[in-house]
Protein backbone atom coordinates (compact mmCIF):
# COMPACT_ATOMS: atom_id res chain seq x y z
CA UNK A 1 0.00 0.00 0.00
CA UNK A 2 3.00 2.18 0.26
CA UNK A 3 4.09 5.26 -2.67
CA UNK A 4 4.66 4.09 -6.16
CA UNK A 5 7.46 3.82 -7.37
CA UNK A 6 8.23 6.71 -10.28
CA UNK A 7 10.28 5.76 -13.30
CA UNK A 8 13.86 6.46 -13.68
CA UNK A 9 14.91 9.99 -15.40
CA UNK A 10 18.86 8.61 -15.50
CA UNK A 11 19.78 6.59 -18.20
CA UNK A 12 21.24 3.32 -17.51
CA UNK A 13 24.75 4.16 -17.16
CA UNK A 14 24.22 6.94 -14.93
CA UNK A 15 24.13 7.52 -11.36
CA UNK A 16 23.35 10.88 -9.36
CA UNK A 17 24.04 12.57 -5.72
CA UNK A 18 22.43 15.80 -4.87
CA UNK A 19 22.93 17.67 -1.81
CA UNK A 20 20.66 20.45 -0.39
CA UNK A 21 21.60 23.62 1.83
CA UNK A 22 25.42 23.52 1.09
CA UNK A 23 26.18 26.63 3.22
CA UNK A 24 28.16 28.75 0.28
CA UNK A 25 26.94 31.02 -2.12
CA UNK A 26 25.80 29.30 -5.28
CA UNK A 27 28.21 31.88 -7.33
CA UNK A 28 30.94 30.68 -5.51
CA UNK A 29 29.93 27.31 -6.06
CA UNK A 30 29.52 27.34 -9.63
CA UNK A 31 32.97 28.63 -9.51
CA UNK A 32 34.35 25.08 -8.23
CA UNK A 33 31.32 23.30 -10.22
CA UNK A 34 32.85 24.59 -13.86
CA UNK A 35 36.54 23.27 -12.68
CA UNK A 36 35.17 20.01 -12.52
CA UNK A 37 32.73 19.50 -15.43
CA UNK A 38 33.23 16.78 -18.15
CA UNK A 39 36.30 15.64 -16.60
CA UNK A 40 37.02 11.94 -15.45
CA UNK A 41 35.98 11.26 -12.45
CA UNK A 42 39.81 10.58 -10.94
CA UNK A 43 41.05 13.81 -12.32
CA UNK A 44 38.03 15.49 -11.03
CA UNK A 45 39.08 14.31 -7.60
CA UNK A 46 42.59 15.32 -7.62
CA UNK A 47 41.20 18.50 -8.87
CA UNK A 48 39.10 19.08 -5.92
CA UNK A 49 41.88 17.54 -3.26
CA UNK A 50 44.25 20.54 -3.89
CA UNK A 51 41.65 23.14 -4.44
CA UNK A 52 41.97 26.29 -2.57
CA UNK A 53 38.25 27.00 -1.95
CA UNK A 54 36.51 25.73 1.49
CA UNK A 55 33.93 24.61 -0.46
CA UNK A 56 35.94 22.43 -2.52
CA UNK A 57 36.24 20.12 0.23
CA UNK A 58 32.02 19.08 -0.02
CA UNK A 59 32.11 19.08 -3.57
CA UNK A 60 34.73 16.26 -3.46
CA UNK A 61 32.71 14.17 -0.72
CA UNK A 62 29.62 14.73 -3.16
CA UNK A 63 31.55 13.37 -5.91
CA UNK A 64 32.53 10.28 -3.94
CA UNK A 65 29.00 9.79 -3.42
CA UNK A 66 28.17 9.89 -7.02
CA UNK A 67 30.66 7.76 -7.72
CA UNK A 68 29.88 5.06 -4.98
CA UNK A 69 25.88 4.72 -6.08
CA UNK A 70 27.55 4.09 -9.83
CA UNK A 71 29.50 1.44 -8.16
CA UNK A 72 27.42 -0.62 -5.76
CA UNK A 73 23.50 0.81 -7.18
CA UNK A 74 24.26 0.44 -10.61
CA UNK A 75 26.95 -1.85 -10.92
CA UNK A 76 28.87 0.60 -13.33
CA UNK A 77 32.82 0.36 -14.11
CA UNK A 78 34.72 3.33 -11.83
CA UNK A 79 37.59 3.48 -14.02
CA UNK A 80 35.13 4.72 -16.93
CA UNK A 81 33.25 7.53 -15.05
CA UNK A 82 32.88 10.98 -16.28
CA UNK A 83 31.54 14.13 -14.28
CA UNK A 84 28.26 14.30 -17.14
CA UNK A 85 26.63 17.53 -15.10
CA UNK A 86 27.27 19.24 -12.39
CA UNK A 87 23.62 21.82 -11.46
CA UNK A 88 24.08 24.37 -8.80
CA UNK A 89 21.05 25.89 -6.99
CA UNK A 90 19.94 28.45 -5.10
CA UNK A 91 18.56 27.55 -1.86
CA UNK A 92 17.29 29.55 1.14
CA UNK A 93 19.23 32.73 2.63
CA UNK A 94 19.48 33.83 6.36
CA UNK A 95 18.86 37.15 7.31
CA UNK A 96 20.82 38.56 10.02
CA UNK A 97 21.27 41.77 11.19
CA UNK A 98 24.24 43.65 12.36
CA UNK A 99 24.26 47.26 14.57
CA UNK A 100 25.67 50.37 12.83
CA UNK A 101 26.45 53.90 13.80
CA UNK A 102 23.32 56.37 14.20
CA UNK A 103 21.05 53.25 15.37
CA UNK A 104 20.64 52.42 11.80
CA UNK A 105 21.23 48.45 11.39
CA UNK A 106 22.96 46.52 8.35
CA UNK A 107 21.60 43.55 7.04
CA UNK A 108 23.65 40.60 6.43
CA UNK A 109 22.47 37.63 4.29
CA UNK A 110 24.23 34.12 4.57
CA UNK A 111 23.11 32.28 1.38
CA UNK A 112 22.81 28.68 1.09
CA UNK A 113 23.05 26.20 -2.02
CA UNK A 114 21.66 23.19 -3.86
CA UNK A 115 23.79 20.65 -5.82
CA UNK A 116 23.38 18.05 -8.26
CA UNK A 117 25.93 15.94 -9.66
CA UNK A 118 25.54 13.32 -12.58
CA UNK A 119 28.59 10.93 -13.12
CA UNK A 120 28.41 8.90 -16.65
CA UNK A 121 30.18 6.02 -17.84
CA UNK A 122 32.20 6.49 -21.23
CA UNK A 123 31.29 3.98 -23.89
CA UNK A 124 33.46 0.96 -24.86
CA UNK A 125 36.33 2.18 -27.09
CA UNK A 126 36.71 -0.26 -29.79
Amino acid sequence: MGKRSHERTLSDNEAMASVRHLRTSPQKLNLVAQSIRGMDCEKALAELQFSKRRIAVDVKKILEAAIANAENNHQLDVDRLFVKEVTVGKSMVMKRWRARARGRVGRIEKPFSNMRLIVREREETA
